[in-house]
């Protein structure tokens, strides 16, 4: 995926590479610089513009921002450098700012850290550092590097990025001991309060509001719809820099769609088809509304609604049951294993076993190591043998991995995730929100009940027609049987993965999900590589050059030693480097000197990226498994959850 760190070219981890140009060593005020997207220059806005001070949504000096200061569309976004749903959305806001460029979009940074994420605020309050040393195209980098290395934020890392962008180190280390830009994060948080932001990522796309890591065209069309009225404005005579005012204003004051103007955002009234199936039950077989919970043991929001989980129960009497899906977050480690236990617990004591390990997964949080995990089987007087065995051998992985399937086919992103009788309710929401949707759903059964429909049976008729999985986007792509492939060529699902070797995010999924799919599927997947180097990454088209040549010399052997190779050096793509790679494999240098300086296989790279542009895929990585498409450095649950459709398809295929 298009990344900021990939329109500077820049990656952190180890040092500054890819020729970005030194950030300015002081501030300019973000209502007259605005860093151009895919460089790090300066571009001064025209003189004597409206102040965006007093906005419904105000930007200030203090901001850093990315685009135009006359852009018709402005994000103004809330996010915590800690949280994988803000990582994860990053690819997205970086892809549009790619789609529409700086003239048409703006990004403007506010930050909202979290209280239970410890790495949060000081990362929050370093990066406002180096934006106020260094300057917004400084504050971006730092920004890429942050979110690249989730796993490593620590103040020892923090002065070395910015010492890697021109930053002085002490002055940085002597800001952060002294909390020297705490006031500008409190500020955000303050202004986060004010505007009913809750939780992140959050985004007001000129007042309109979307909240969480969303898909890239709920985003798309709520900025052309902006666009639209922009230029409605303009050709009514409405100056360029008072545009977002006037829209924020509108947009705030309108509120969500059918909400009142302090409400929250517009509720989803679909009904969704959520299955009982086999799930762990509490409450009556009869229950006139059926809550479906997803959920993960280690989440501090599913433990924080479970006490209005019982006052629910408490209120409605026999009413309402509840069912449990497991959704163990992959950045939740203790997730997984606690939900083991419960299953296990559920498997010698039955569904009582399951709530009561339940209870006390959630009252031992946050201390669900293993020793803690083995002191809620003892207490339980459960086989503890059999829970470790249950934990080590991921006994119910299958089991845990369907209800995860589930919850992404009804699109549940993020614990807890409720679905009442099929409506959808999105975290941990107060009596009063679950309340709202009980009391119409009840009134609801009961006239079904009355028109004849069977007790037993009264939540499948509810949820019968309801929502379920969206259909899987294809694509077809133009195959090139020069591309290099890895796996067996008999392999029942082909992954075709269309990269760059200079974007992180490439590395980021070859070093993650890639890795486990070559070890959970070995010969059952093979892998198909297509070059897309993207135009802003000066290295990646050299680096292409340098792995077809590999593969020239070499065969596929040679391709993909040169592959991982690049992708272990990822900050290292110059010239000298690629040199030192190739004589690293023994290629003949002299071949390899011809190959890059005339550009051997330019034609071959620019039949994979035109194969791309006819699919409709412009940005890395993005992977065709057996027709369905994958867009982004998804996790391996995404890949799982399509190779498993694929082997199935596969295996029913009629042999020819």
């Amino acid at each position: 995926m298009k990344s900021r760190v990939s329109a500077f070219a820049i990656v952190l981890t180890v040092a500054a590479c890819g020729g970005s140009q030194p950030a300015p060593s002081a501030p300019a005020p973000a209502s007259t610089l605005a860093v151009a997207h895919g460089g790090s220059d300066v571009m001064p806005a025209a003189p004597a513009q409206a102040s965006e001070e007093d906005a419904a949504v105000p930007i200030r000096a203090t901001d850093p921002v990315l685009g135009s200061r006359t852009a018709p569309v402005t994000i103004v976004e809330f996010e915590d450098f800690q949280c994988p749903f803000c990582a994860r959305a990053e690819t997205t806001i970086a892809a549009l700012e790619e789609e529409y460029g700086a003239e048409k979009l703006r990004i403007v940074w506010k930050n909202s850290p979290l209280p239970f994420h410890p790495n949060a605020r000081p990362a929050a309050e370093a990066a406002m550092g180096v934006f106020a040393m260094a300057g917004p195209a400084a504050f971006w980098k730092f920004h890429d590097a942050a979110f690249s290395n989730q796993k490593d934020l620590s103040d020892a890392k923090y002065v070395e990025w910015a010492g890697l962008l021109g930053v002085d180190a002490g002055s940085l280390r002597r800001g952060l001991d002294s909390h020297a830009w705490a006031a500008k994060v409190d500020d955000d948080l303050a202004l986060a309060k004010k505007l009913n932001v809750n939780g992140t990522p959050a985004f007001l796309i000129n007042g309109v509001s979307i909240s969480g890591a969303q898909p890239h065209d709920k985003f798309a069309a709520v900025i052309d719809n902006e666009l639209q009225k922009a230029n409605a404005k303009l050709e009514a005579g409405m100056p360029r820099d008072q545009i977002y005012a006037a829209l924020t204003a509108e947009n705030i004051k309108k509120g969500p769609p059918d909400d009142d103007d302090d409400g929250p955002p517009a509720k989803d009234t679909a009904t969704y088809k959520a299955p009982v199936g086999k799930s762990p039950v509490r409450g009556s077989a009869n229950a006139l509304v059926t809550i479906v919970e997803f959920a993960d043991f280690q989440c501090p929001y599913c433990a924080k609604v479970d006490p209005t989980l019982k006052q629910v129960t408490a209120a409605y009497q026999g009413d309402v049951r509840f069912v449990w899906k497991n959704e163990p977050l992959p950045f939740h480690p203790n997730a997984e294993p606690a939900a083991e236990l419960a299953l296990e617990a559920r498997a010698e004591k039955g569904d009582a076993g399951f709530w009561d390990a339940h209870d006390r997964l959630y009252a031992s949080q946050p201390n669900l190591e293993t020793a803690d995990l083995e002191k809620v089987a003892a207490a339980m007087k459960l086989d503890v043998a059999k829970v470790k065995s249950a934990i080590k051998t991921h006994k119910y992985k299958a089991e845990i991995e369907a209800d995860s399937d589930l919850g992404d086919d009804l699109q549940a992103n993020g614990t807890p995730h409720f679905f009442i009788n099929g409506k959808r309710l999105v975290g941990a929401q107060p009596f009063e929100a679950f309340k709202a949707i009980i009391d119409p759903e009840l009134a609801n059964a009961k006239a079904l009940l009355a028109q004849g429909t069977p007790r037993a049976g009264l939540y499948e008729a509810i949820v019968k027609d309801g929502k379920g999985a969206p259909a899987a986007e294809k694509k077809t792509v133009v195959s090139n049987a020069q591309a290099p492939m890895r796996g067996k060529s008999t392999a029942k699902v082909t992954i075709v993965e269309f990269a760059d070797f200079q974007c992180p995010f490439c590395k980021r999924v070859e070093d993650d999900a890639v890795a486990q799919v070559k070890k959970n599927y070995g010969d059952k997947v093979k892998f198909v590589w297509r070059d897309l180097p993207l135009s802003f990454h000066q290295n990646a088209e050299p680096a292409a050059e340098a792995a077809r040549e590999a593969l020239a010399e070499k065969g596929q052997t040679g391709f993909w030693k040169m592959h991982d190779l690049l992708f272990a050096n990822q900050t290292n793509l110059d010239r000298a480097s690629l040199d030192g790679y190739a004589k690293q494999l023994g290629l003949d240098m002299t071949k390899f000197a011809a190959a890059i300086d005339n550009h051997t296989h330019k034609a071959d790279i620019d039949l994979d990226s035109k194969a791309a542009s006819d699919a409709k895929i412009s940005g890395t990585p993005a992977f065709v498994v057996n027709g369905y498409f994958l867009n982004g450095a998804q996790p391996y649950s995404k890949f799982r959850k399509l190779i498993d459709r694929a082997l199935t398809e596969s295996a029913a295929a009629p042999t020819p």
